[in-house]
């Protein structure tokens, strides 16, 4: 199929970019993997497509002293190959190990990945356990959304039609800090029926902070602070973790589909939790 027409602008200063964002059927193009096919089946028909790959200043990945910031032009290749994600968030790196191939990351971008917010997108629950803040912005100025109140539902989050997501800002890490991350998908590269990611902070033999997200399993990629509380100020063990993974797994709504049920989701997320807090502790030690 093809798309239905549109007006194309390509500008080269961010200013005029977001000075077109002014019509709320506009959208903007950076590397196409997703905006493209849904306007071939026209499941979405933008009026305007304003195409940002001639913005200076956007390509980047670069230490920031106490973060890593992420410009809305890196794509996924430059962050996966970047030697400041490897040094600090290495669960972003075990991520893209299951985030399609070579031809979709040379051209998609992380932060366009982000604004599409598929519920199986694997990135939007790393942000959250990062918790990654998302600068927004627009012809009147810029704000910053922390991941976790970035994605509202399925397809849905905070950005405002007037806005675009400029830049990414995430946290190194304090000490001690591990993390752990596991997937389930029909084949590497798809879609996941589960993603379940952590963090977790260890002091004195105790869990300090924890952060725990999934996607897959629900609307939207989501963090359970309900599981975060369970673990917070207490010791790691096997028992402690599978009993936080059975009530995780009931508290996810996720859906039936032809190729998995929603029952076989849950179980994923009660079998994949314990051994991704089991590794978070590991790679914290």
């Amino acid at each position: 199929m093809k798309p239905a027409a549109f007006e194309y602008e390509c500008p080269q200063q961010l200013d005029a970019a977001l000075a077109l964002l002014n019509d709320a059927n506009s959208r903007i193009l950076a590397g196409g993997q997703s905006l493209v096919p849904m306007m071939n089946f026209r499941l979405a028909t933008p009026s305007r497509l304003v195409d940002i790959n001639k913005l200076p200043d956007l390509d980047y990945v670069r230490d920031a002293g106490d973060a890593v910031e992420i410009g809305a032009l890196a794509r996924h290749a430059q962050v996966y190959a970047s030697n400041e994600v490897a040094q600090h968030f290495p669960i972003m790196k075990a991520a893209y190990e299951w985030i399609a191939h070579s031809a979709v990351r040379n051209r998609g971008t992380l932060c366009g990945n982000l604004c599409h917010a598929d519920p199986a997108s694997e990135m939007p629950a790393i942000m959250q356990v990062l918790e990654a803040q998302l600068t927004l912005s627009s012809a009147s100025g810029a704000r910053v959304v922390v991941a976790t109140d970035f994605f509202k539902g399925s397809y849905e989050t905070a950005i405002a039609a007037d806005e675009m997501l400029t830049m990414l800002s995430i946290s190194k890490p304090a000490p001690g800090t591990g993390w752990g991350f596991e997937e389930v998908a029909m084949r590497k590269g798809d879609y996941a029926w589960c993603t379940v990611a952590a963090t977790l902070q260890l002091s004195s033999g105790k869990i300090a902070s924890a952060r725990v997200a999934v996607s897959g399993v629900d609307a939207c990629a989501t963090r359970l602070s309900d599981a975060e509380s369970s673990l917070d100020g207490q010791a790691p063990d096997t028992e402690l973790f599978a009993n936080v993974a059975a009530s995780a797994a009931l508290a996810v709504d996720p859906a039936d589909n032809v190729a998995v049920s929603a029952d076989y989701r849950r179980d994923l997320v009660r079998t994949l939790m314990p051994r991704v807090l089991q590794a978070a502790v590991e790679s914290a030690g």
